[in-house]
């Protein structure tokens, strides 16, 4: 009876350390800071893409994470970041102007950017005003009839009637170049109105749950809705195979859509392959990849962007940084170039190889403008780092190895009793 009791103390400590360590570990995970941006004149919707030295980017895909207008400090905006990712480039006009890499010590952080080739850093507050507390958003897109001018947005949560923006019609939807309008709105709201024209034209109250969602608008203010992008392009999966130097250690595959930056893997330097027949290396990857960089050695050697047909299997001869060749069918031997689309070569100056930050997201080293860690990459809505689930699986092992060896000697000892 002592023994099991012993048992039963042993779980009870064991489940409450488990409850302890998992909220800690996720609470590290969430920790965000504040990024205050001040920009040019000529610089519209500023953005900030950010990362660590591991690689791991805290957006789904360049030009990163929107910010917002501070309030009562004008010329100023301001978004949250992970506090692990102490990496940031400032760009605006959809990224096509941009500061270098800035490396930041940690904290909130005031960057004023005179130029591309201009930005200081301040650790001292230089707005007015309290820190804005982090608000989890979604996204929400929506159609209108040609007759609805400058739609807006209005949410809130039902029943309370809380609000989420401070007058009506509410915060004005960004059109994009799929013509779809887009906006945020925080998590706890469920219900929305698409409205127009300062007003006047509205759809009627539109109960969701929070989560990216697309509304069409019908010319009689009707709608319909869906959690699934309409514009989504379904292809089936594509196999990639590589035959690399020797002396790469280890080989990778980074692959993306270009030119909207959808990655395929979240960080740096992709996946490795894995053995296949004849030599070959291969990878899956998603039919809608047009661009790969196969690397090595972790990532320090690799080849040029590489651009390849959507929707075929793929056979890459890889001689060299700036060497390959490719394949939609398998080759005998090593390939032959009359065969196979080859790639051109240069000295990396080109264009093609001075944007590859931009285009692929590697971040290993600074390009010539010093565009280290930008990216075109995949977001998750916001990437979080995966240490939560490897130390909760650790400590549950611990512990699962913990009692196993309790019983067994519990029973084990009964034995040398009878």
């Amino acid at each position: 009876m002592k023994v099991m009791k012993k048992i039963a103390a042993f779980l009870f400590l064991s489940v409450m350390a488990f409850m302890l360590f998992s909220p800690a570990q996720v609470r590290a995970e969430e920790e965000r800071e504040v990024v205050f941006v001040q920009v040019p004149g000529d610089w519209s919707d500023p953005c900030v893409w950010a990362w660590d030295e591991d690689g791991n980017n805290a957006f789904a895909a360049w030009p990163g994470g929107e910010t917002e207008v501070y309030e009562d400090n004008e010329g100023w905006y301001y978004i949250h970041i992970p506090s692990w990712a102490n990496h940031v480039i400032v760009n605006a006009n959809e990224g096509s102007v941009q500061t270098g890499e800035l490396v930041l010590k940690g904290g909130n952080v005031w960057i004023t950017v005179e130029d591309a080739e201009n930005a200081s850093v301040s650790y001292d507050a230089l707005t007015d005003g309290d820190i804005p507390d982090y608000v989890e958003k979604f996204l929400i897109h929506a159609t209108v009839p040609e007759g609805w001018e400058n739609p807006c947005l209005w949410a809130w949560s039902a029943p309370d009637g809380t609000n989420a923006f401070a007058a009506w019609p509410g915060s004005a939807l960004k059109q994009g170049d799929d013509g779809w309008y887009t906006g945020k709105a925080p998590i706890w709201i469920n219900s929305i109105i698409i409205n127009a024209n300062d007003g006047s034209v509205q759809t009627e109250d539109i109960s969701i749950d929070p989560a990216e969602l697309w509304i069409t608008v019908a010319d009689d203010g009707s709608y319909d809705f869906t959690y699934d992008d309409p514009n989504a392009v379904s292809a089936p999966d594509v196999n990639v195979y590589v035959k690399a130097p020797a002396d790469w250690s280890a080989p990778c595959l980074w692959a993306w859509s270009a030119p909207d930056g959808t990655n395929v893997f979240a960080s740096w330097p992709g996946e490795p392959f894995a053995e296949g027949d004849d030599g070959w290396l291969t990878l899956s990857v998603p039919g809608w990849v047009n661009s790969v960089i196969v690397n090595g050695n972790e990532g320090s050697v690799q080849t040029v962007d590489i651009s390849v047909e959507t929707g075929k299997d793929i056979w890459l001869v890889v001689t060299g940084a700036e060497e390959y060749e490719v394949f939609y069918e398998k080759p005998e031997g090593t390939g032959s170039a009359d065969d196979a689309q080859t790639a051109e070569t240069g000295n990396g100056d080109d264009e093609s190889s001075s944007e590859k930050t931009e285009d692929a997201g590697q971040i290993d080293t600074p390009n010539a403008d010093g565009n280290a860690g930008q990216t075109e990459s995949t977001p998750a809505p916001d990437t979080e780092k995966s240490g939560v689930s490897a130390g909760i699986i650790a400590l549950i092992a611990v512990v699962c190895v913990a009692i196993v060896a309790v019983i067994v000697g519990v029973i084990a000892k009964n034995k040398k009793k009878n």
